[in-house]
């Protein structure tokens, strides 16, 4: 069946040499992958800057319920992106959001909350004029919103943050999965600020990197294979 539908591109995998296998995360029909018959010619329906990571994109498609790769028709920018594409750490940025979002959407059912969350935050990292620094740690936190494990802050300024049942707690945990003090403290304050006033908190290289190694540790114990994230490295060298 031939339908339209917006969608999120989070990654393409070459399958030849002129095509490729692309996962987009779509409105109506949630998480899906497509074979792509990808050209460079200048009328083609399908150019590979269509399916660069994060790219909004309207599709036509045919859907087979019964297939797990379903096939593009054509497929057209929805909203374009400039900072995205134009500014490195921008850039660097988006992959590592395309990567987190790869790796913890695993279901074919759609969620226009979701799917609202994810097309709002890209449009707003393409067009801050603020420096990104603190961007995808409050993306990785809000997002868990959606993945059903937000962190649960209610007792503020307690010393320790249980990773494993996400909680704050006022005694040390009896494992090992959990941030204590001063991690706690950037922690509550990563989940209450917003995209539009992350530069009201200023922090190092090494308070970030320390932020960012929870979050992931966090995402590994609620998200049954989420590791080996490749843009990792990308993004620490960036900010760096």
């Amino acid at each position: 069946m031939l339908s339209k539908t917006k969608g999120i591109v989070l990654h393409s995998t070459k399958y030849s040499d002129s095509s490729s296998i692309v996962t987009i995360y779509t409105e109506l029909y949630g998480r899906s992958s497509y074979m792509v018959r990808i050209s460079s010619k200048l009328k083609s329906g399908t150019k590979p800057a269509f399916f660069q990571p994060l790219t909004l994109i309207d599709i036509d498609a045919y859907h087979n319920p019964s297939k797990e790769i379903h096939t593009i028709k054509e497929v057209r920018i929805d909203i374009p992106l400039t900072g995205i594409h134009t500014d490195v750490e921008k850039n660097a940025i988006a992959l590592f959001m395309a990567e987190v979002l790869f790796r913890s959407i695993k279901l074919s059912t759609p969620d226009e909350h979701l799917y609202n969350f994810i097309s709002q935050s890209v449009q707003v990292l393409d067009c801050t004029h603020e420096l990104p620094a603190n961007f995808h740690l409050i993306f990785m936190l809000k997002l868990t919103r959606f993945l059903g494990f937000e962190p649960n802050i209610s007792e503020l300024n307690s010393p320790f943050f249980d990773l494993m049942n996400g909680i704050t707690l006022t005694a040390r945990p009896i494992h090992t999965h959990y941030i204590a003090g001063e991690q706690v403290q950037i922690l509550e304050k990563l989940c209450t600020i917003d995209y539009f006033d992350m530069s009201g908190l200023t922090l190092s290289r090494i308070q970030r990197a320390t932020a960012l190694k929870a979050l992931i540790e966090y995402y590994r114990l609620h998200i049954n294979g989420f590791h080996g994230l490749n843009s990792l490295a990308v993004l620490q060298s960036i900010f760096d």
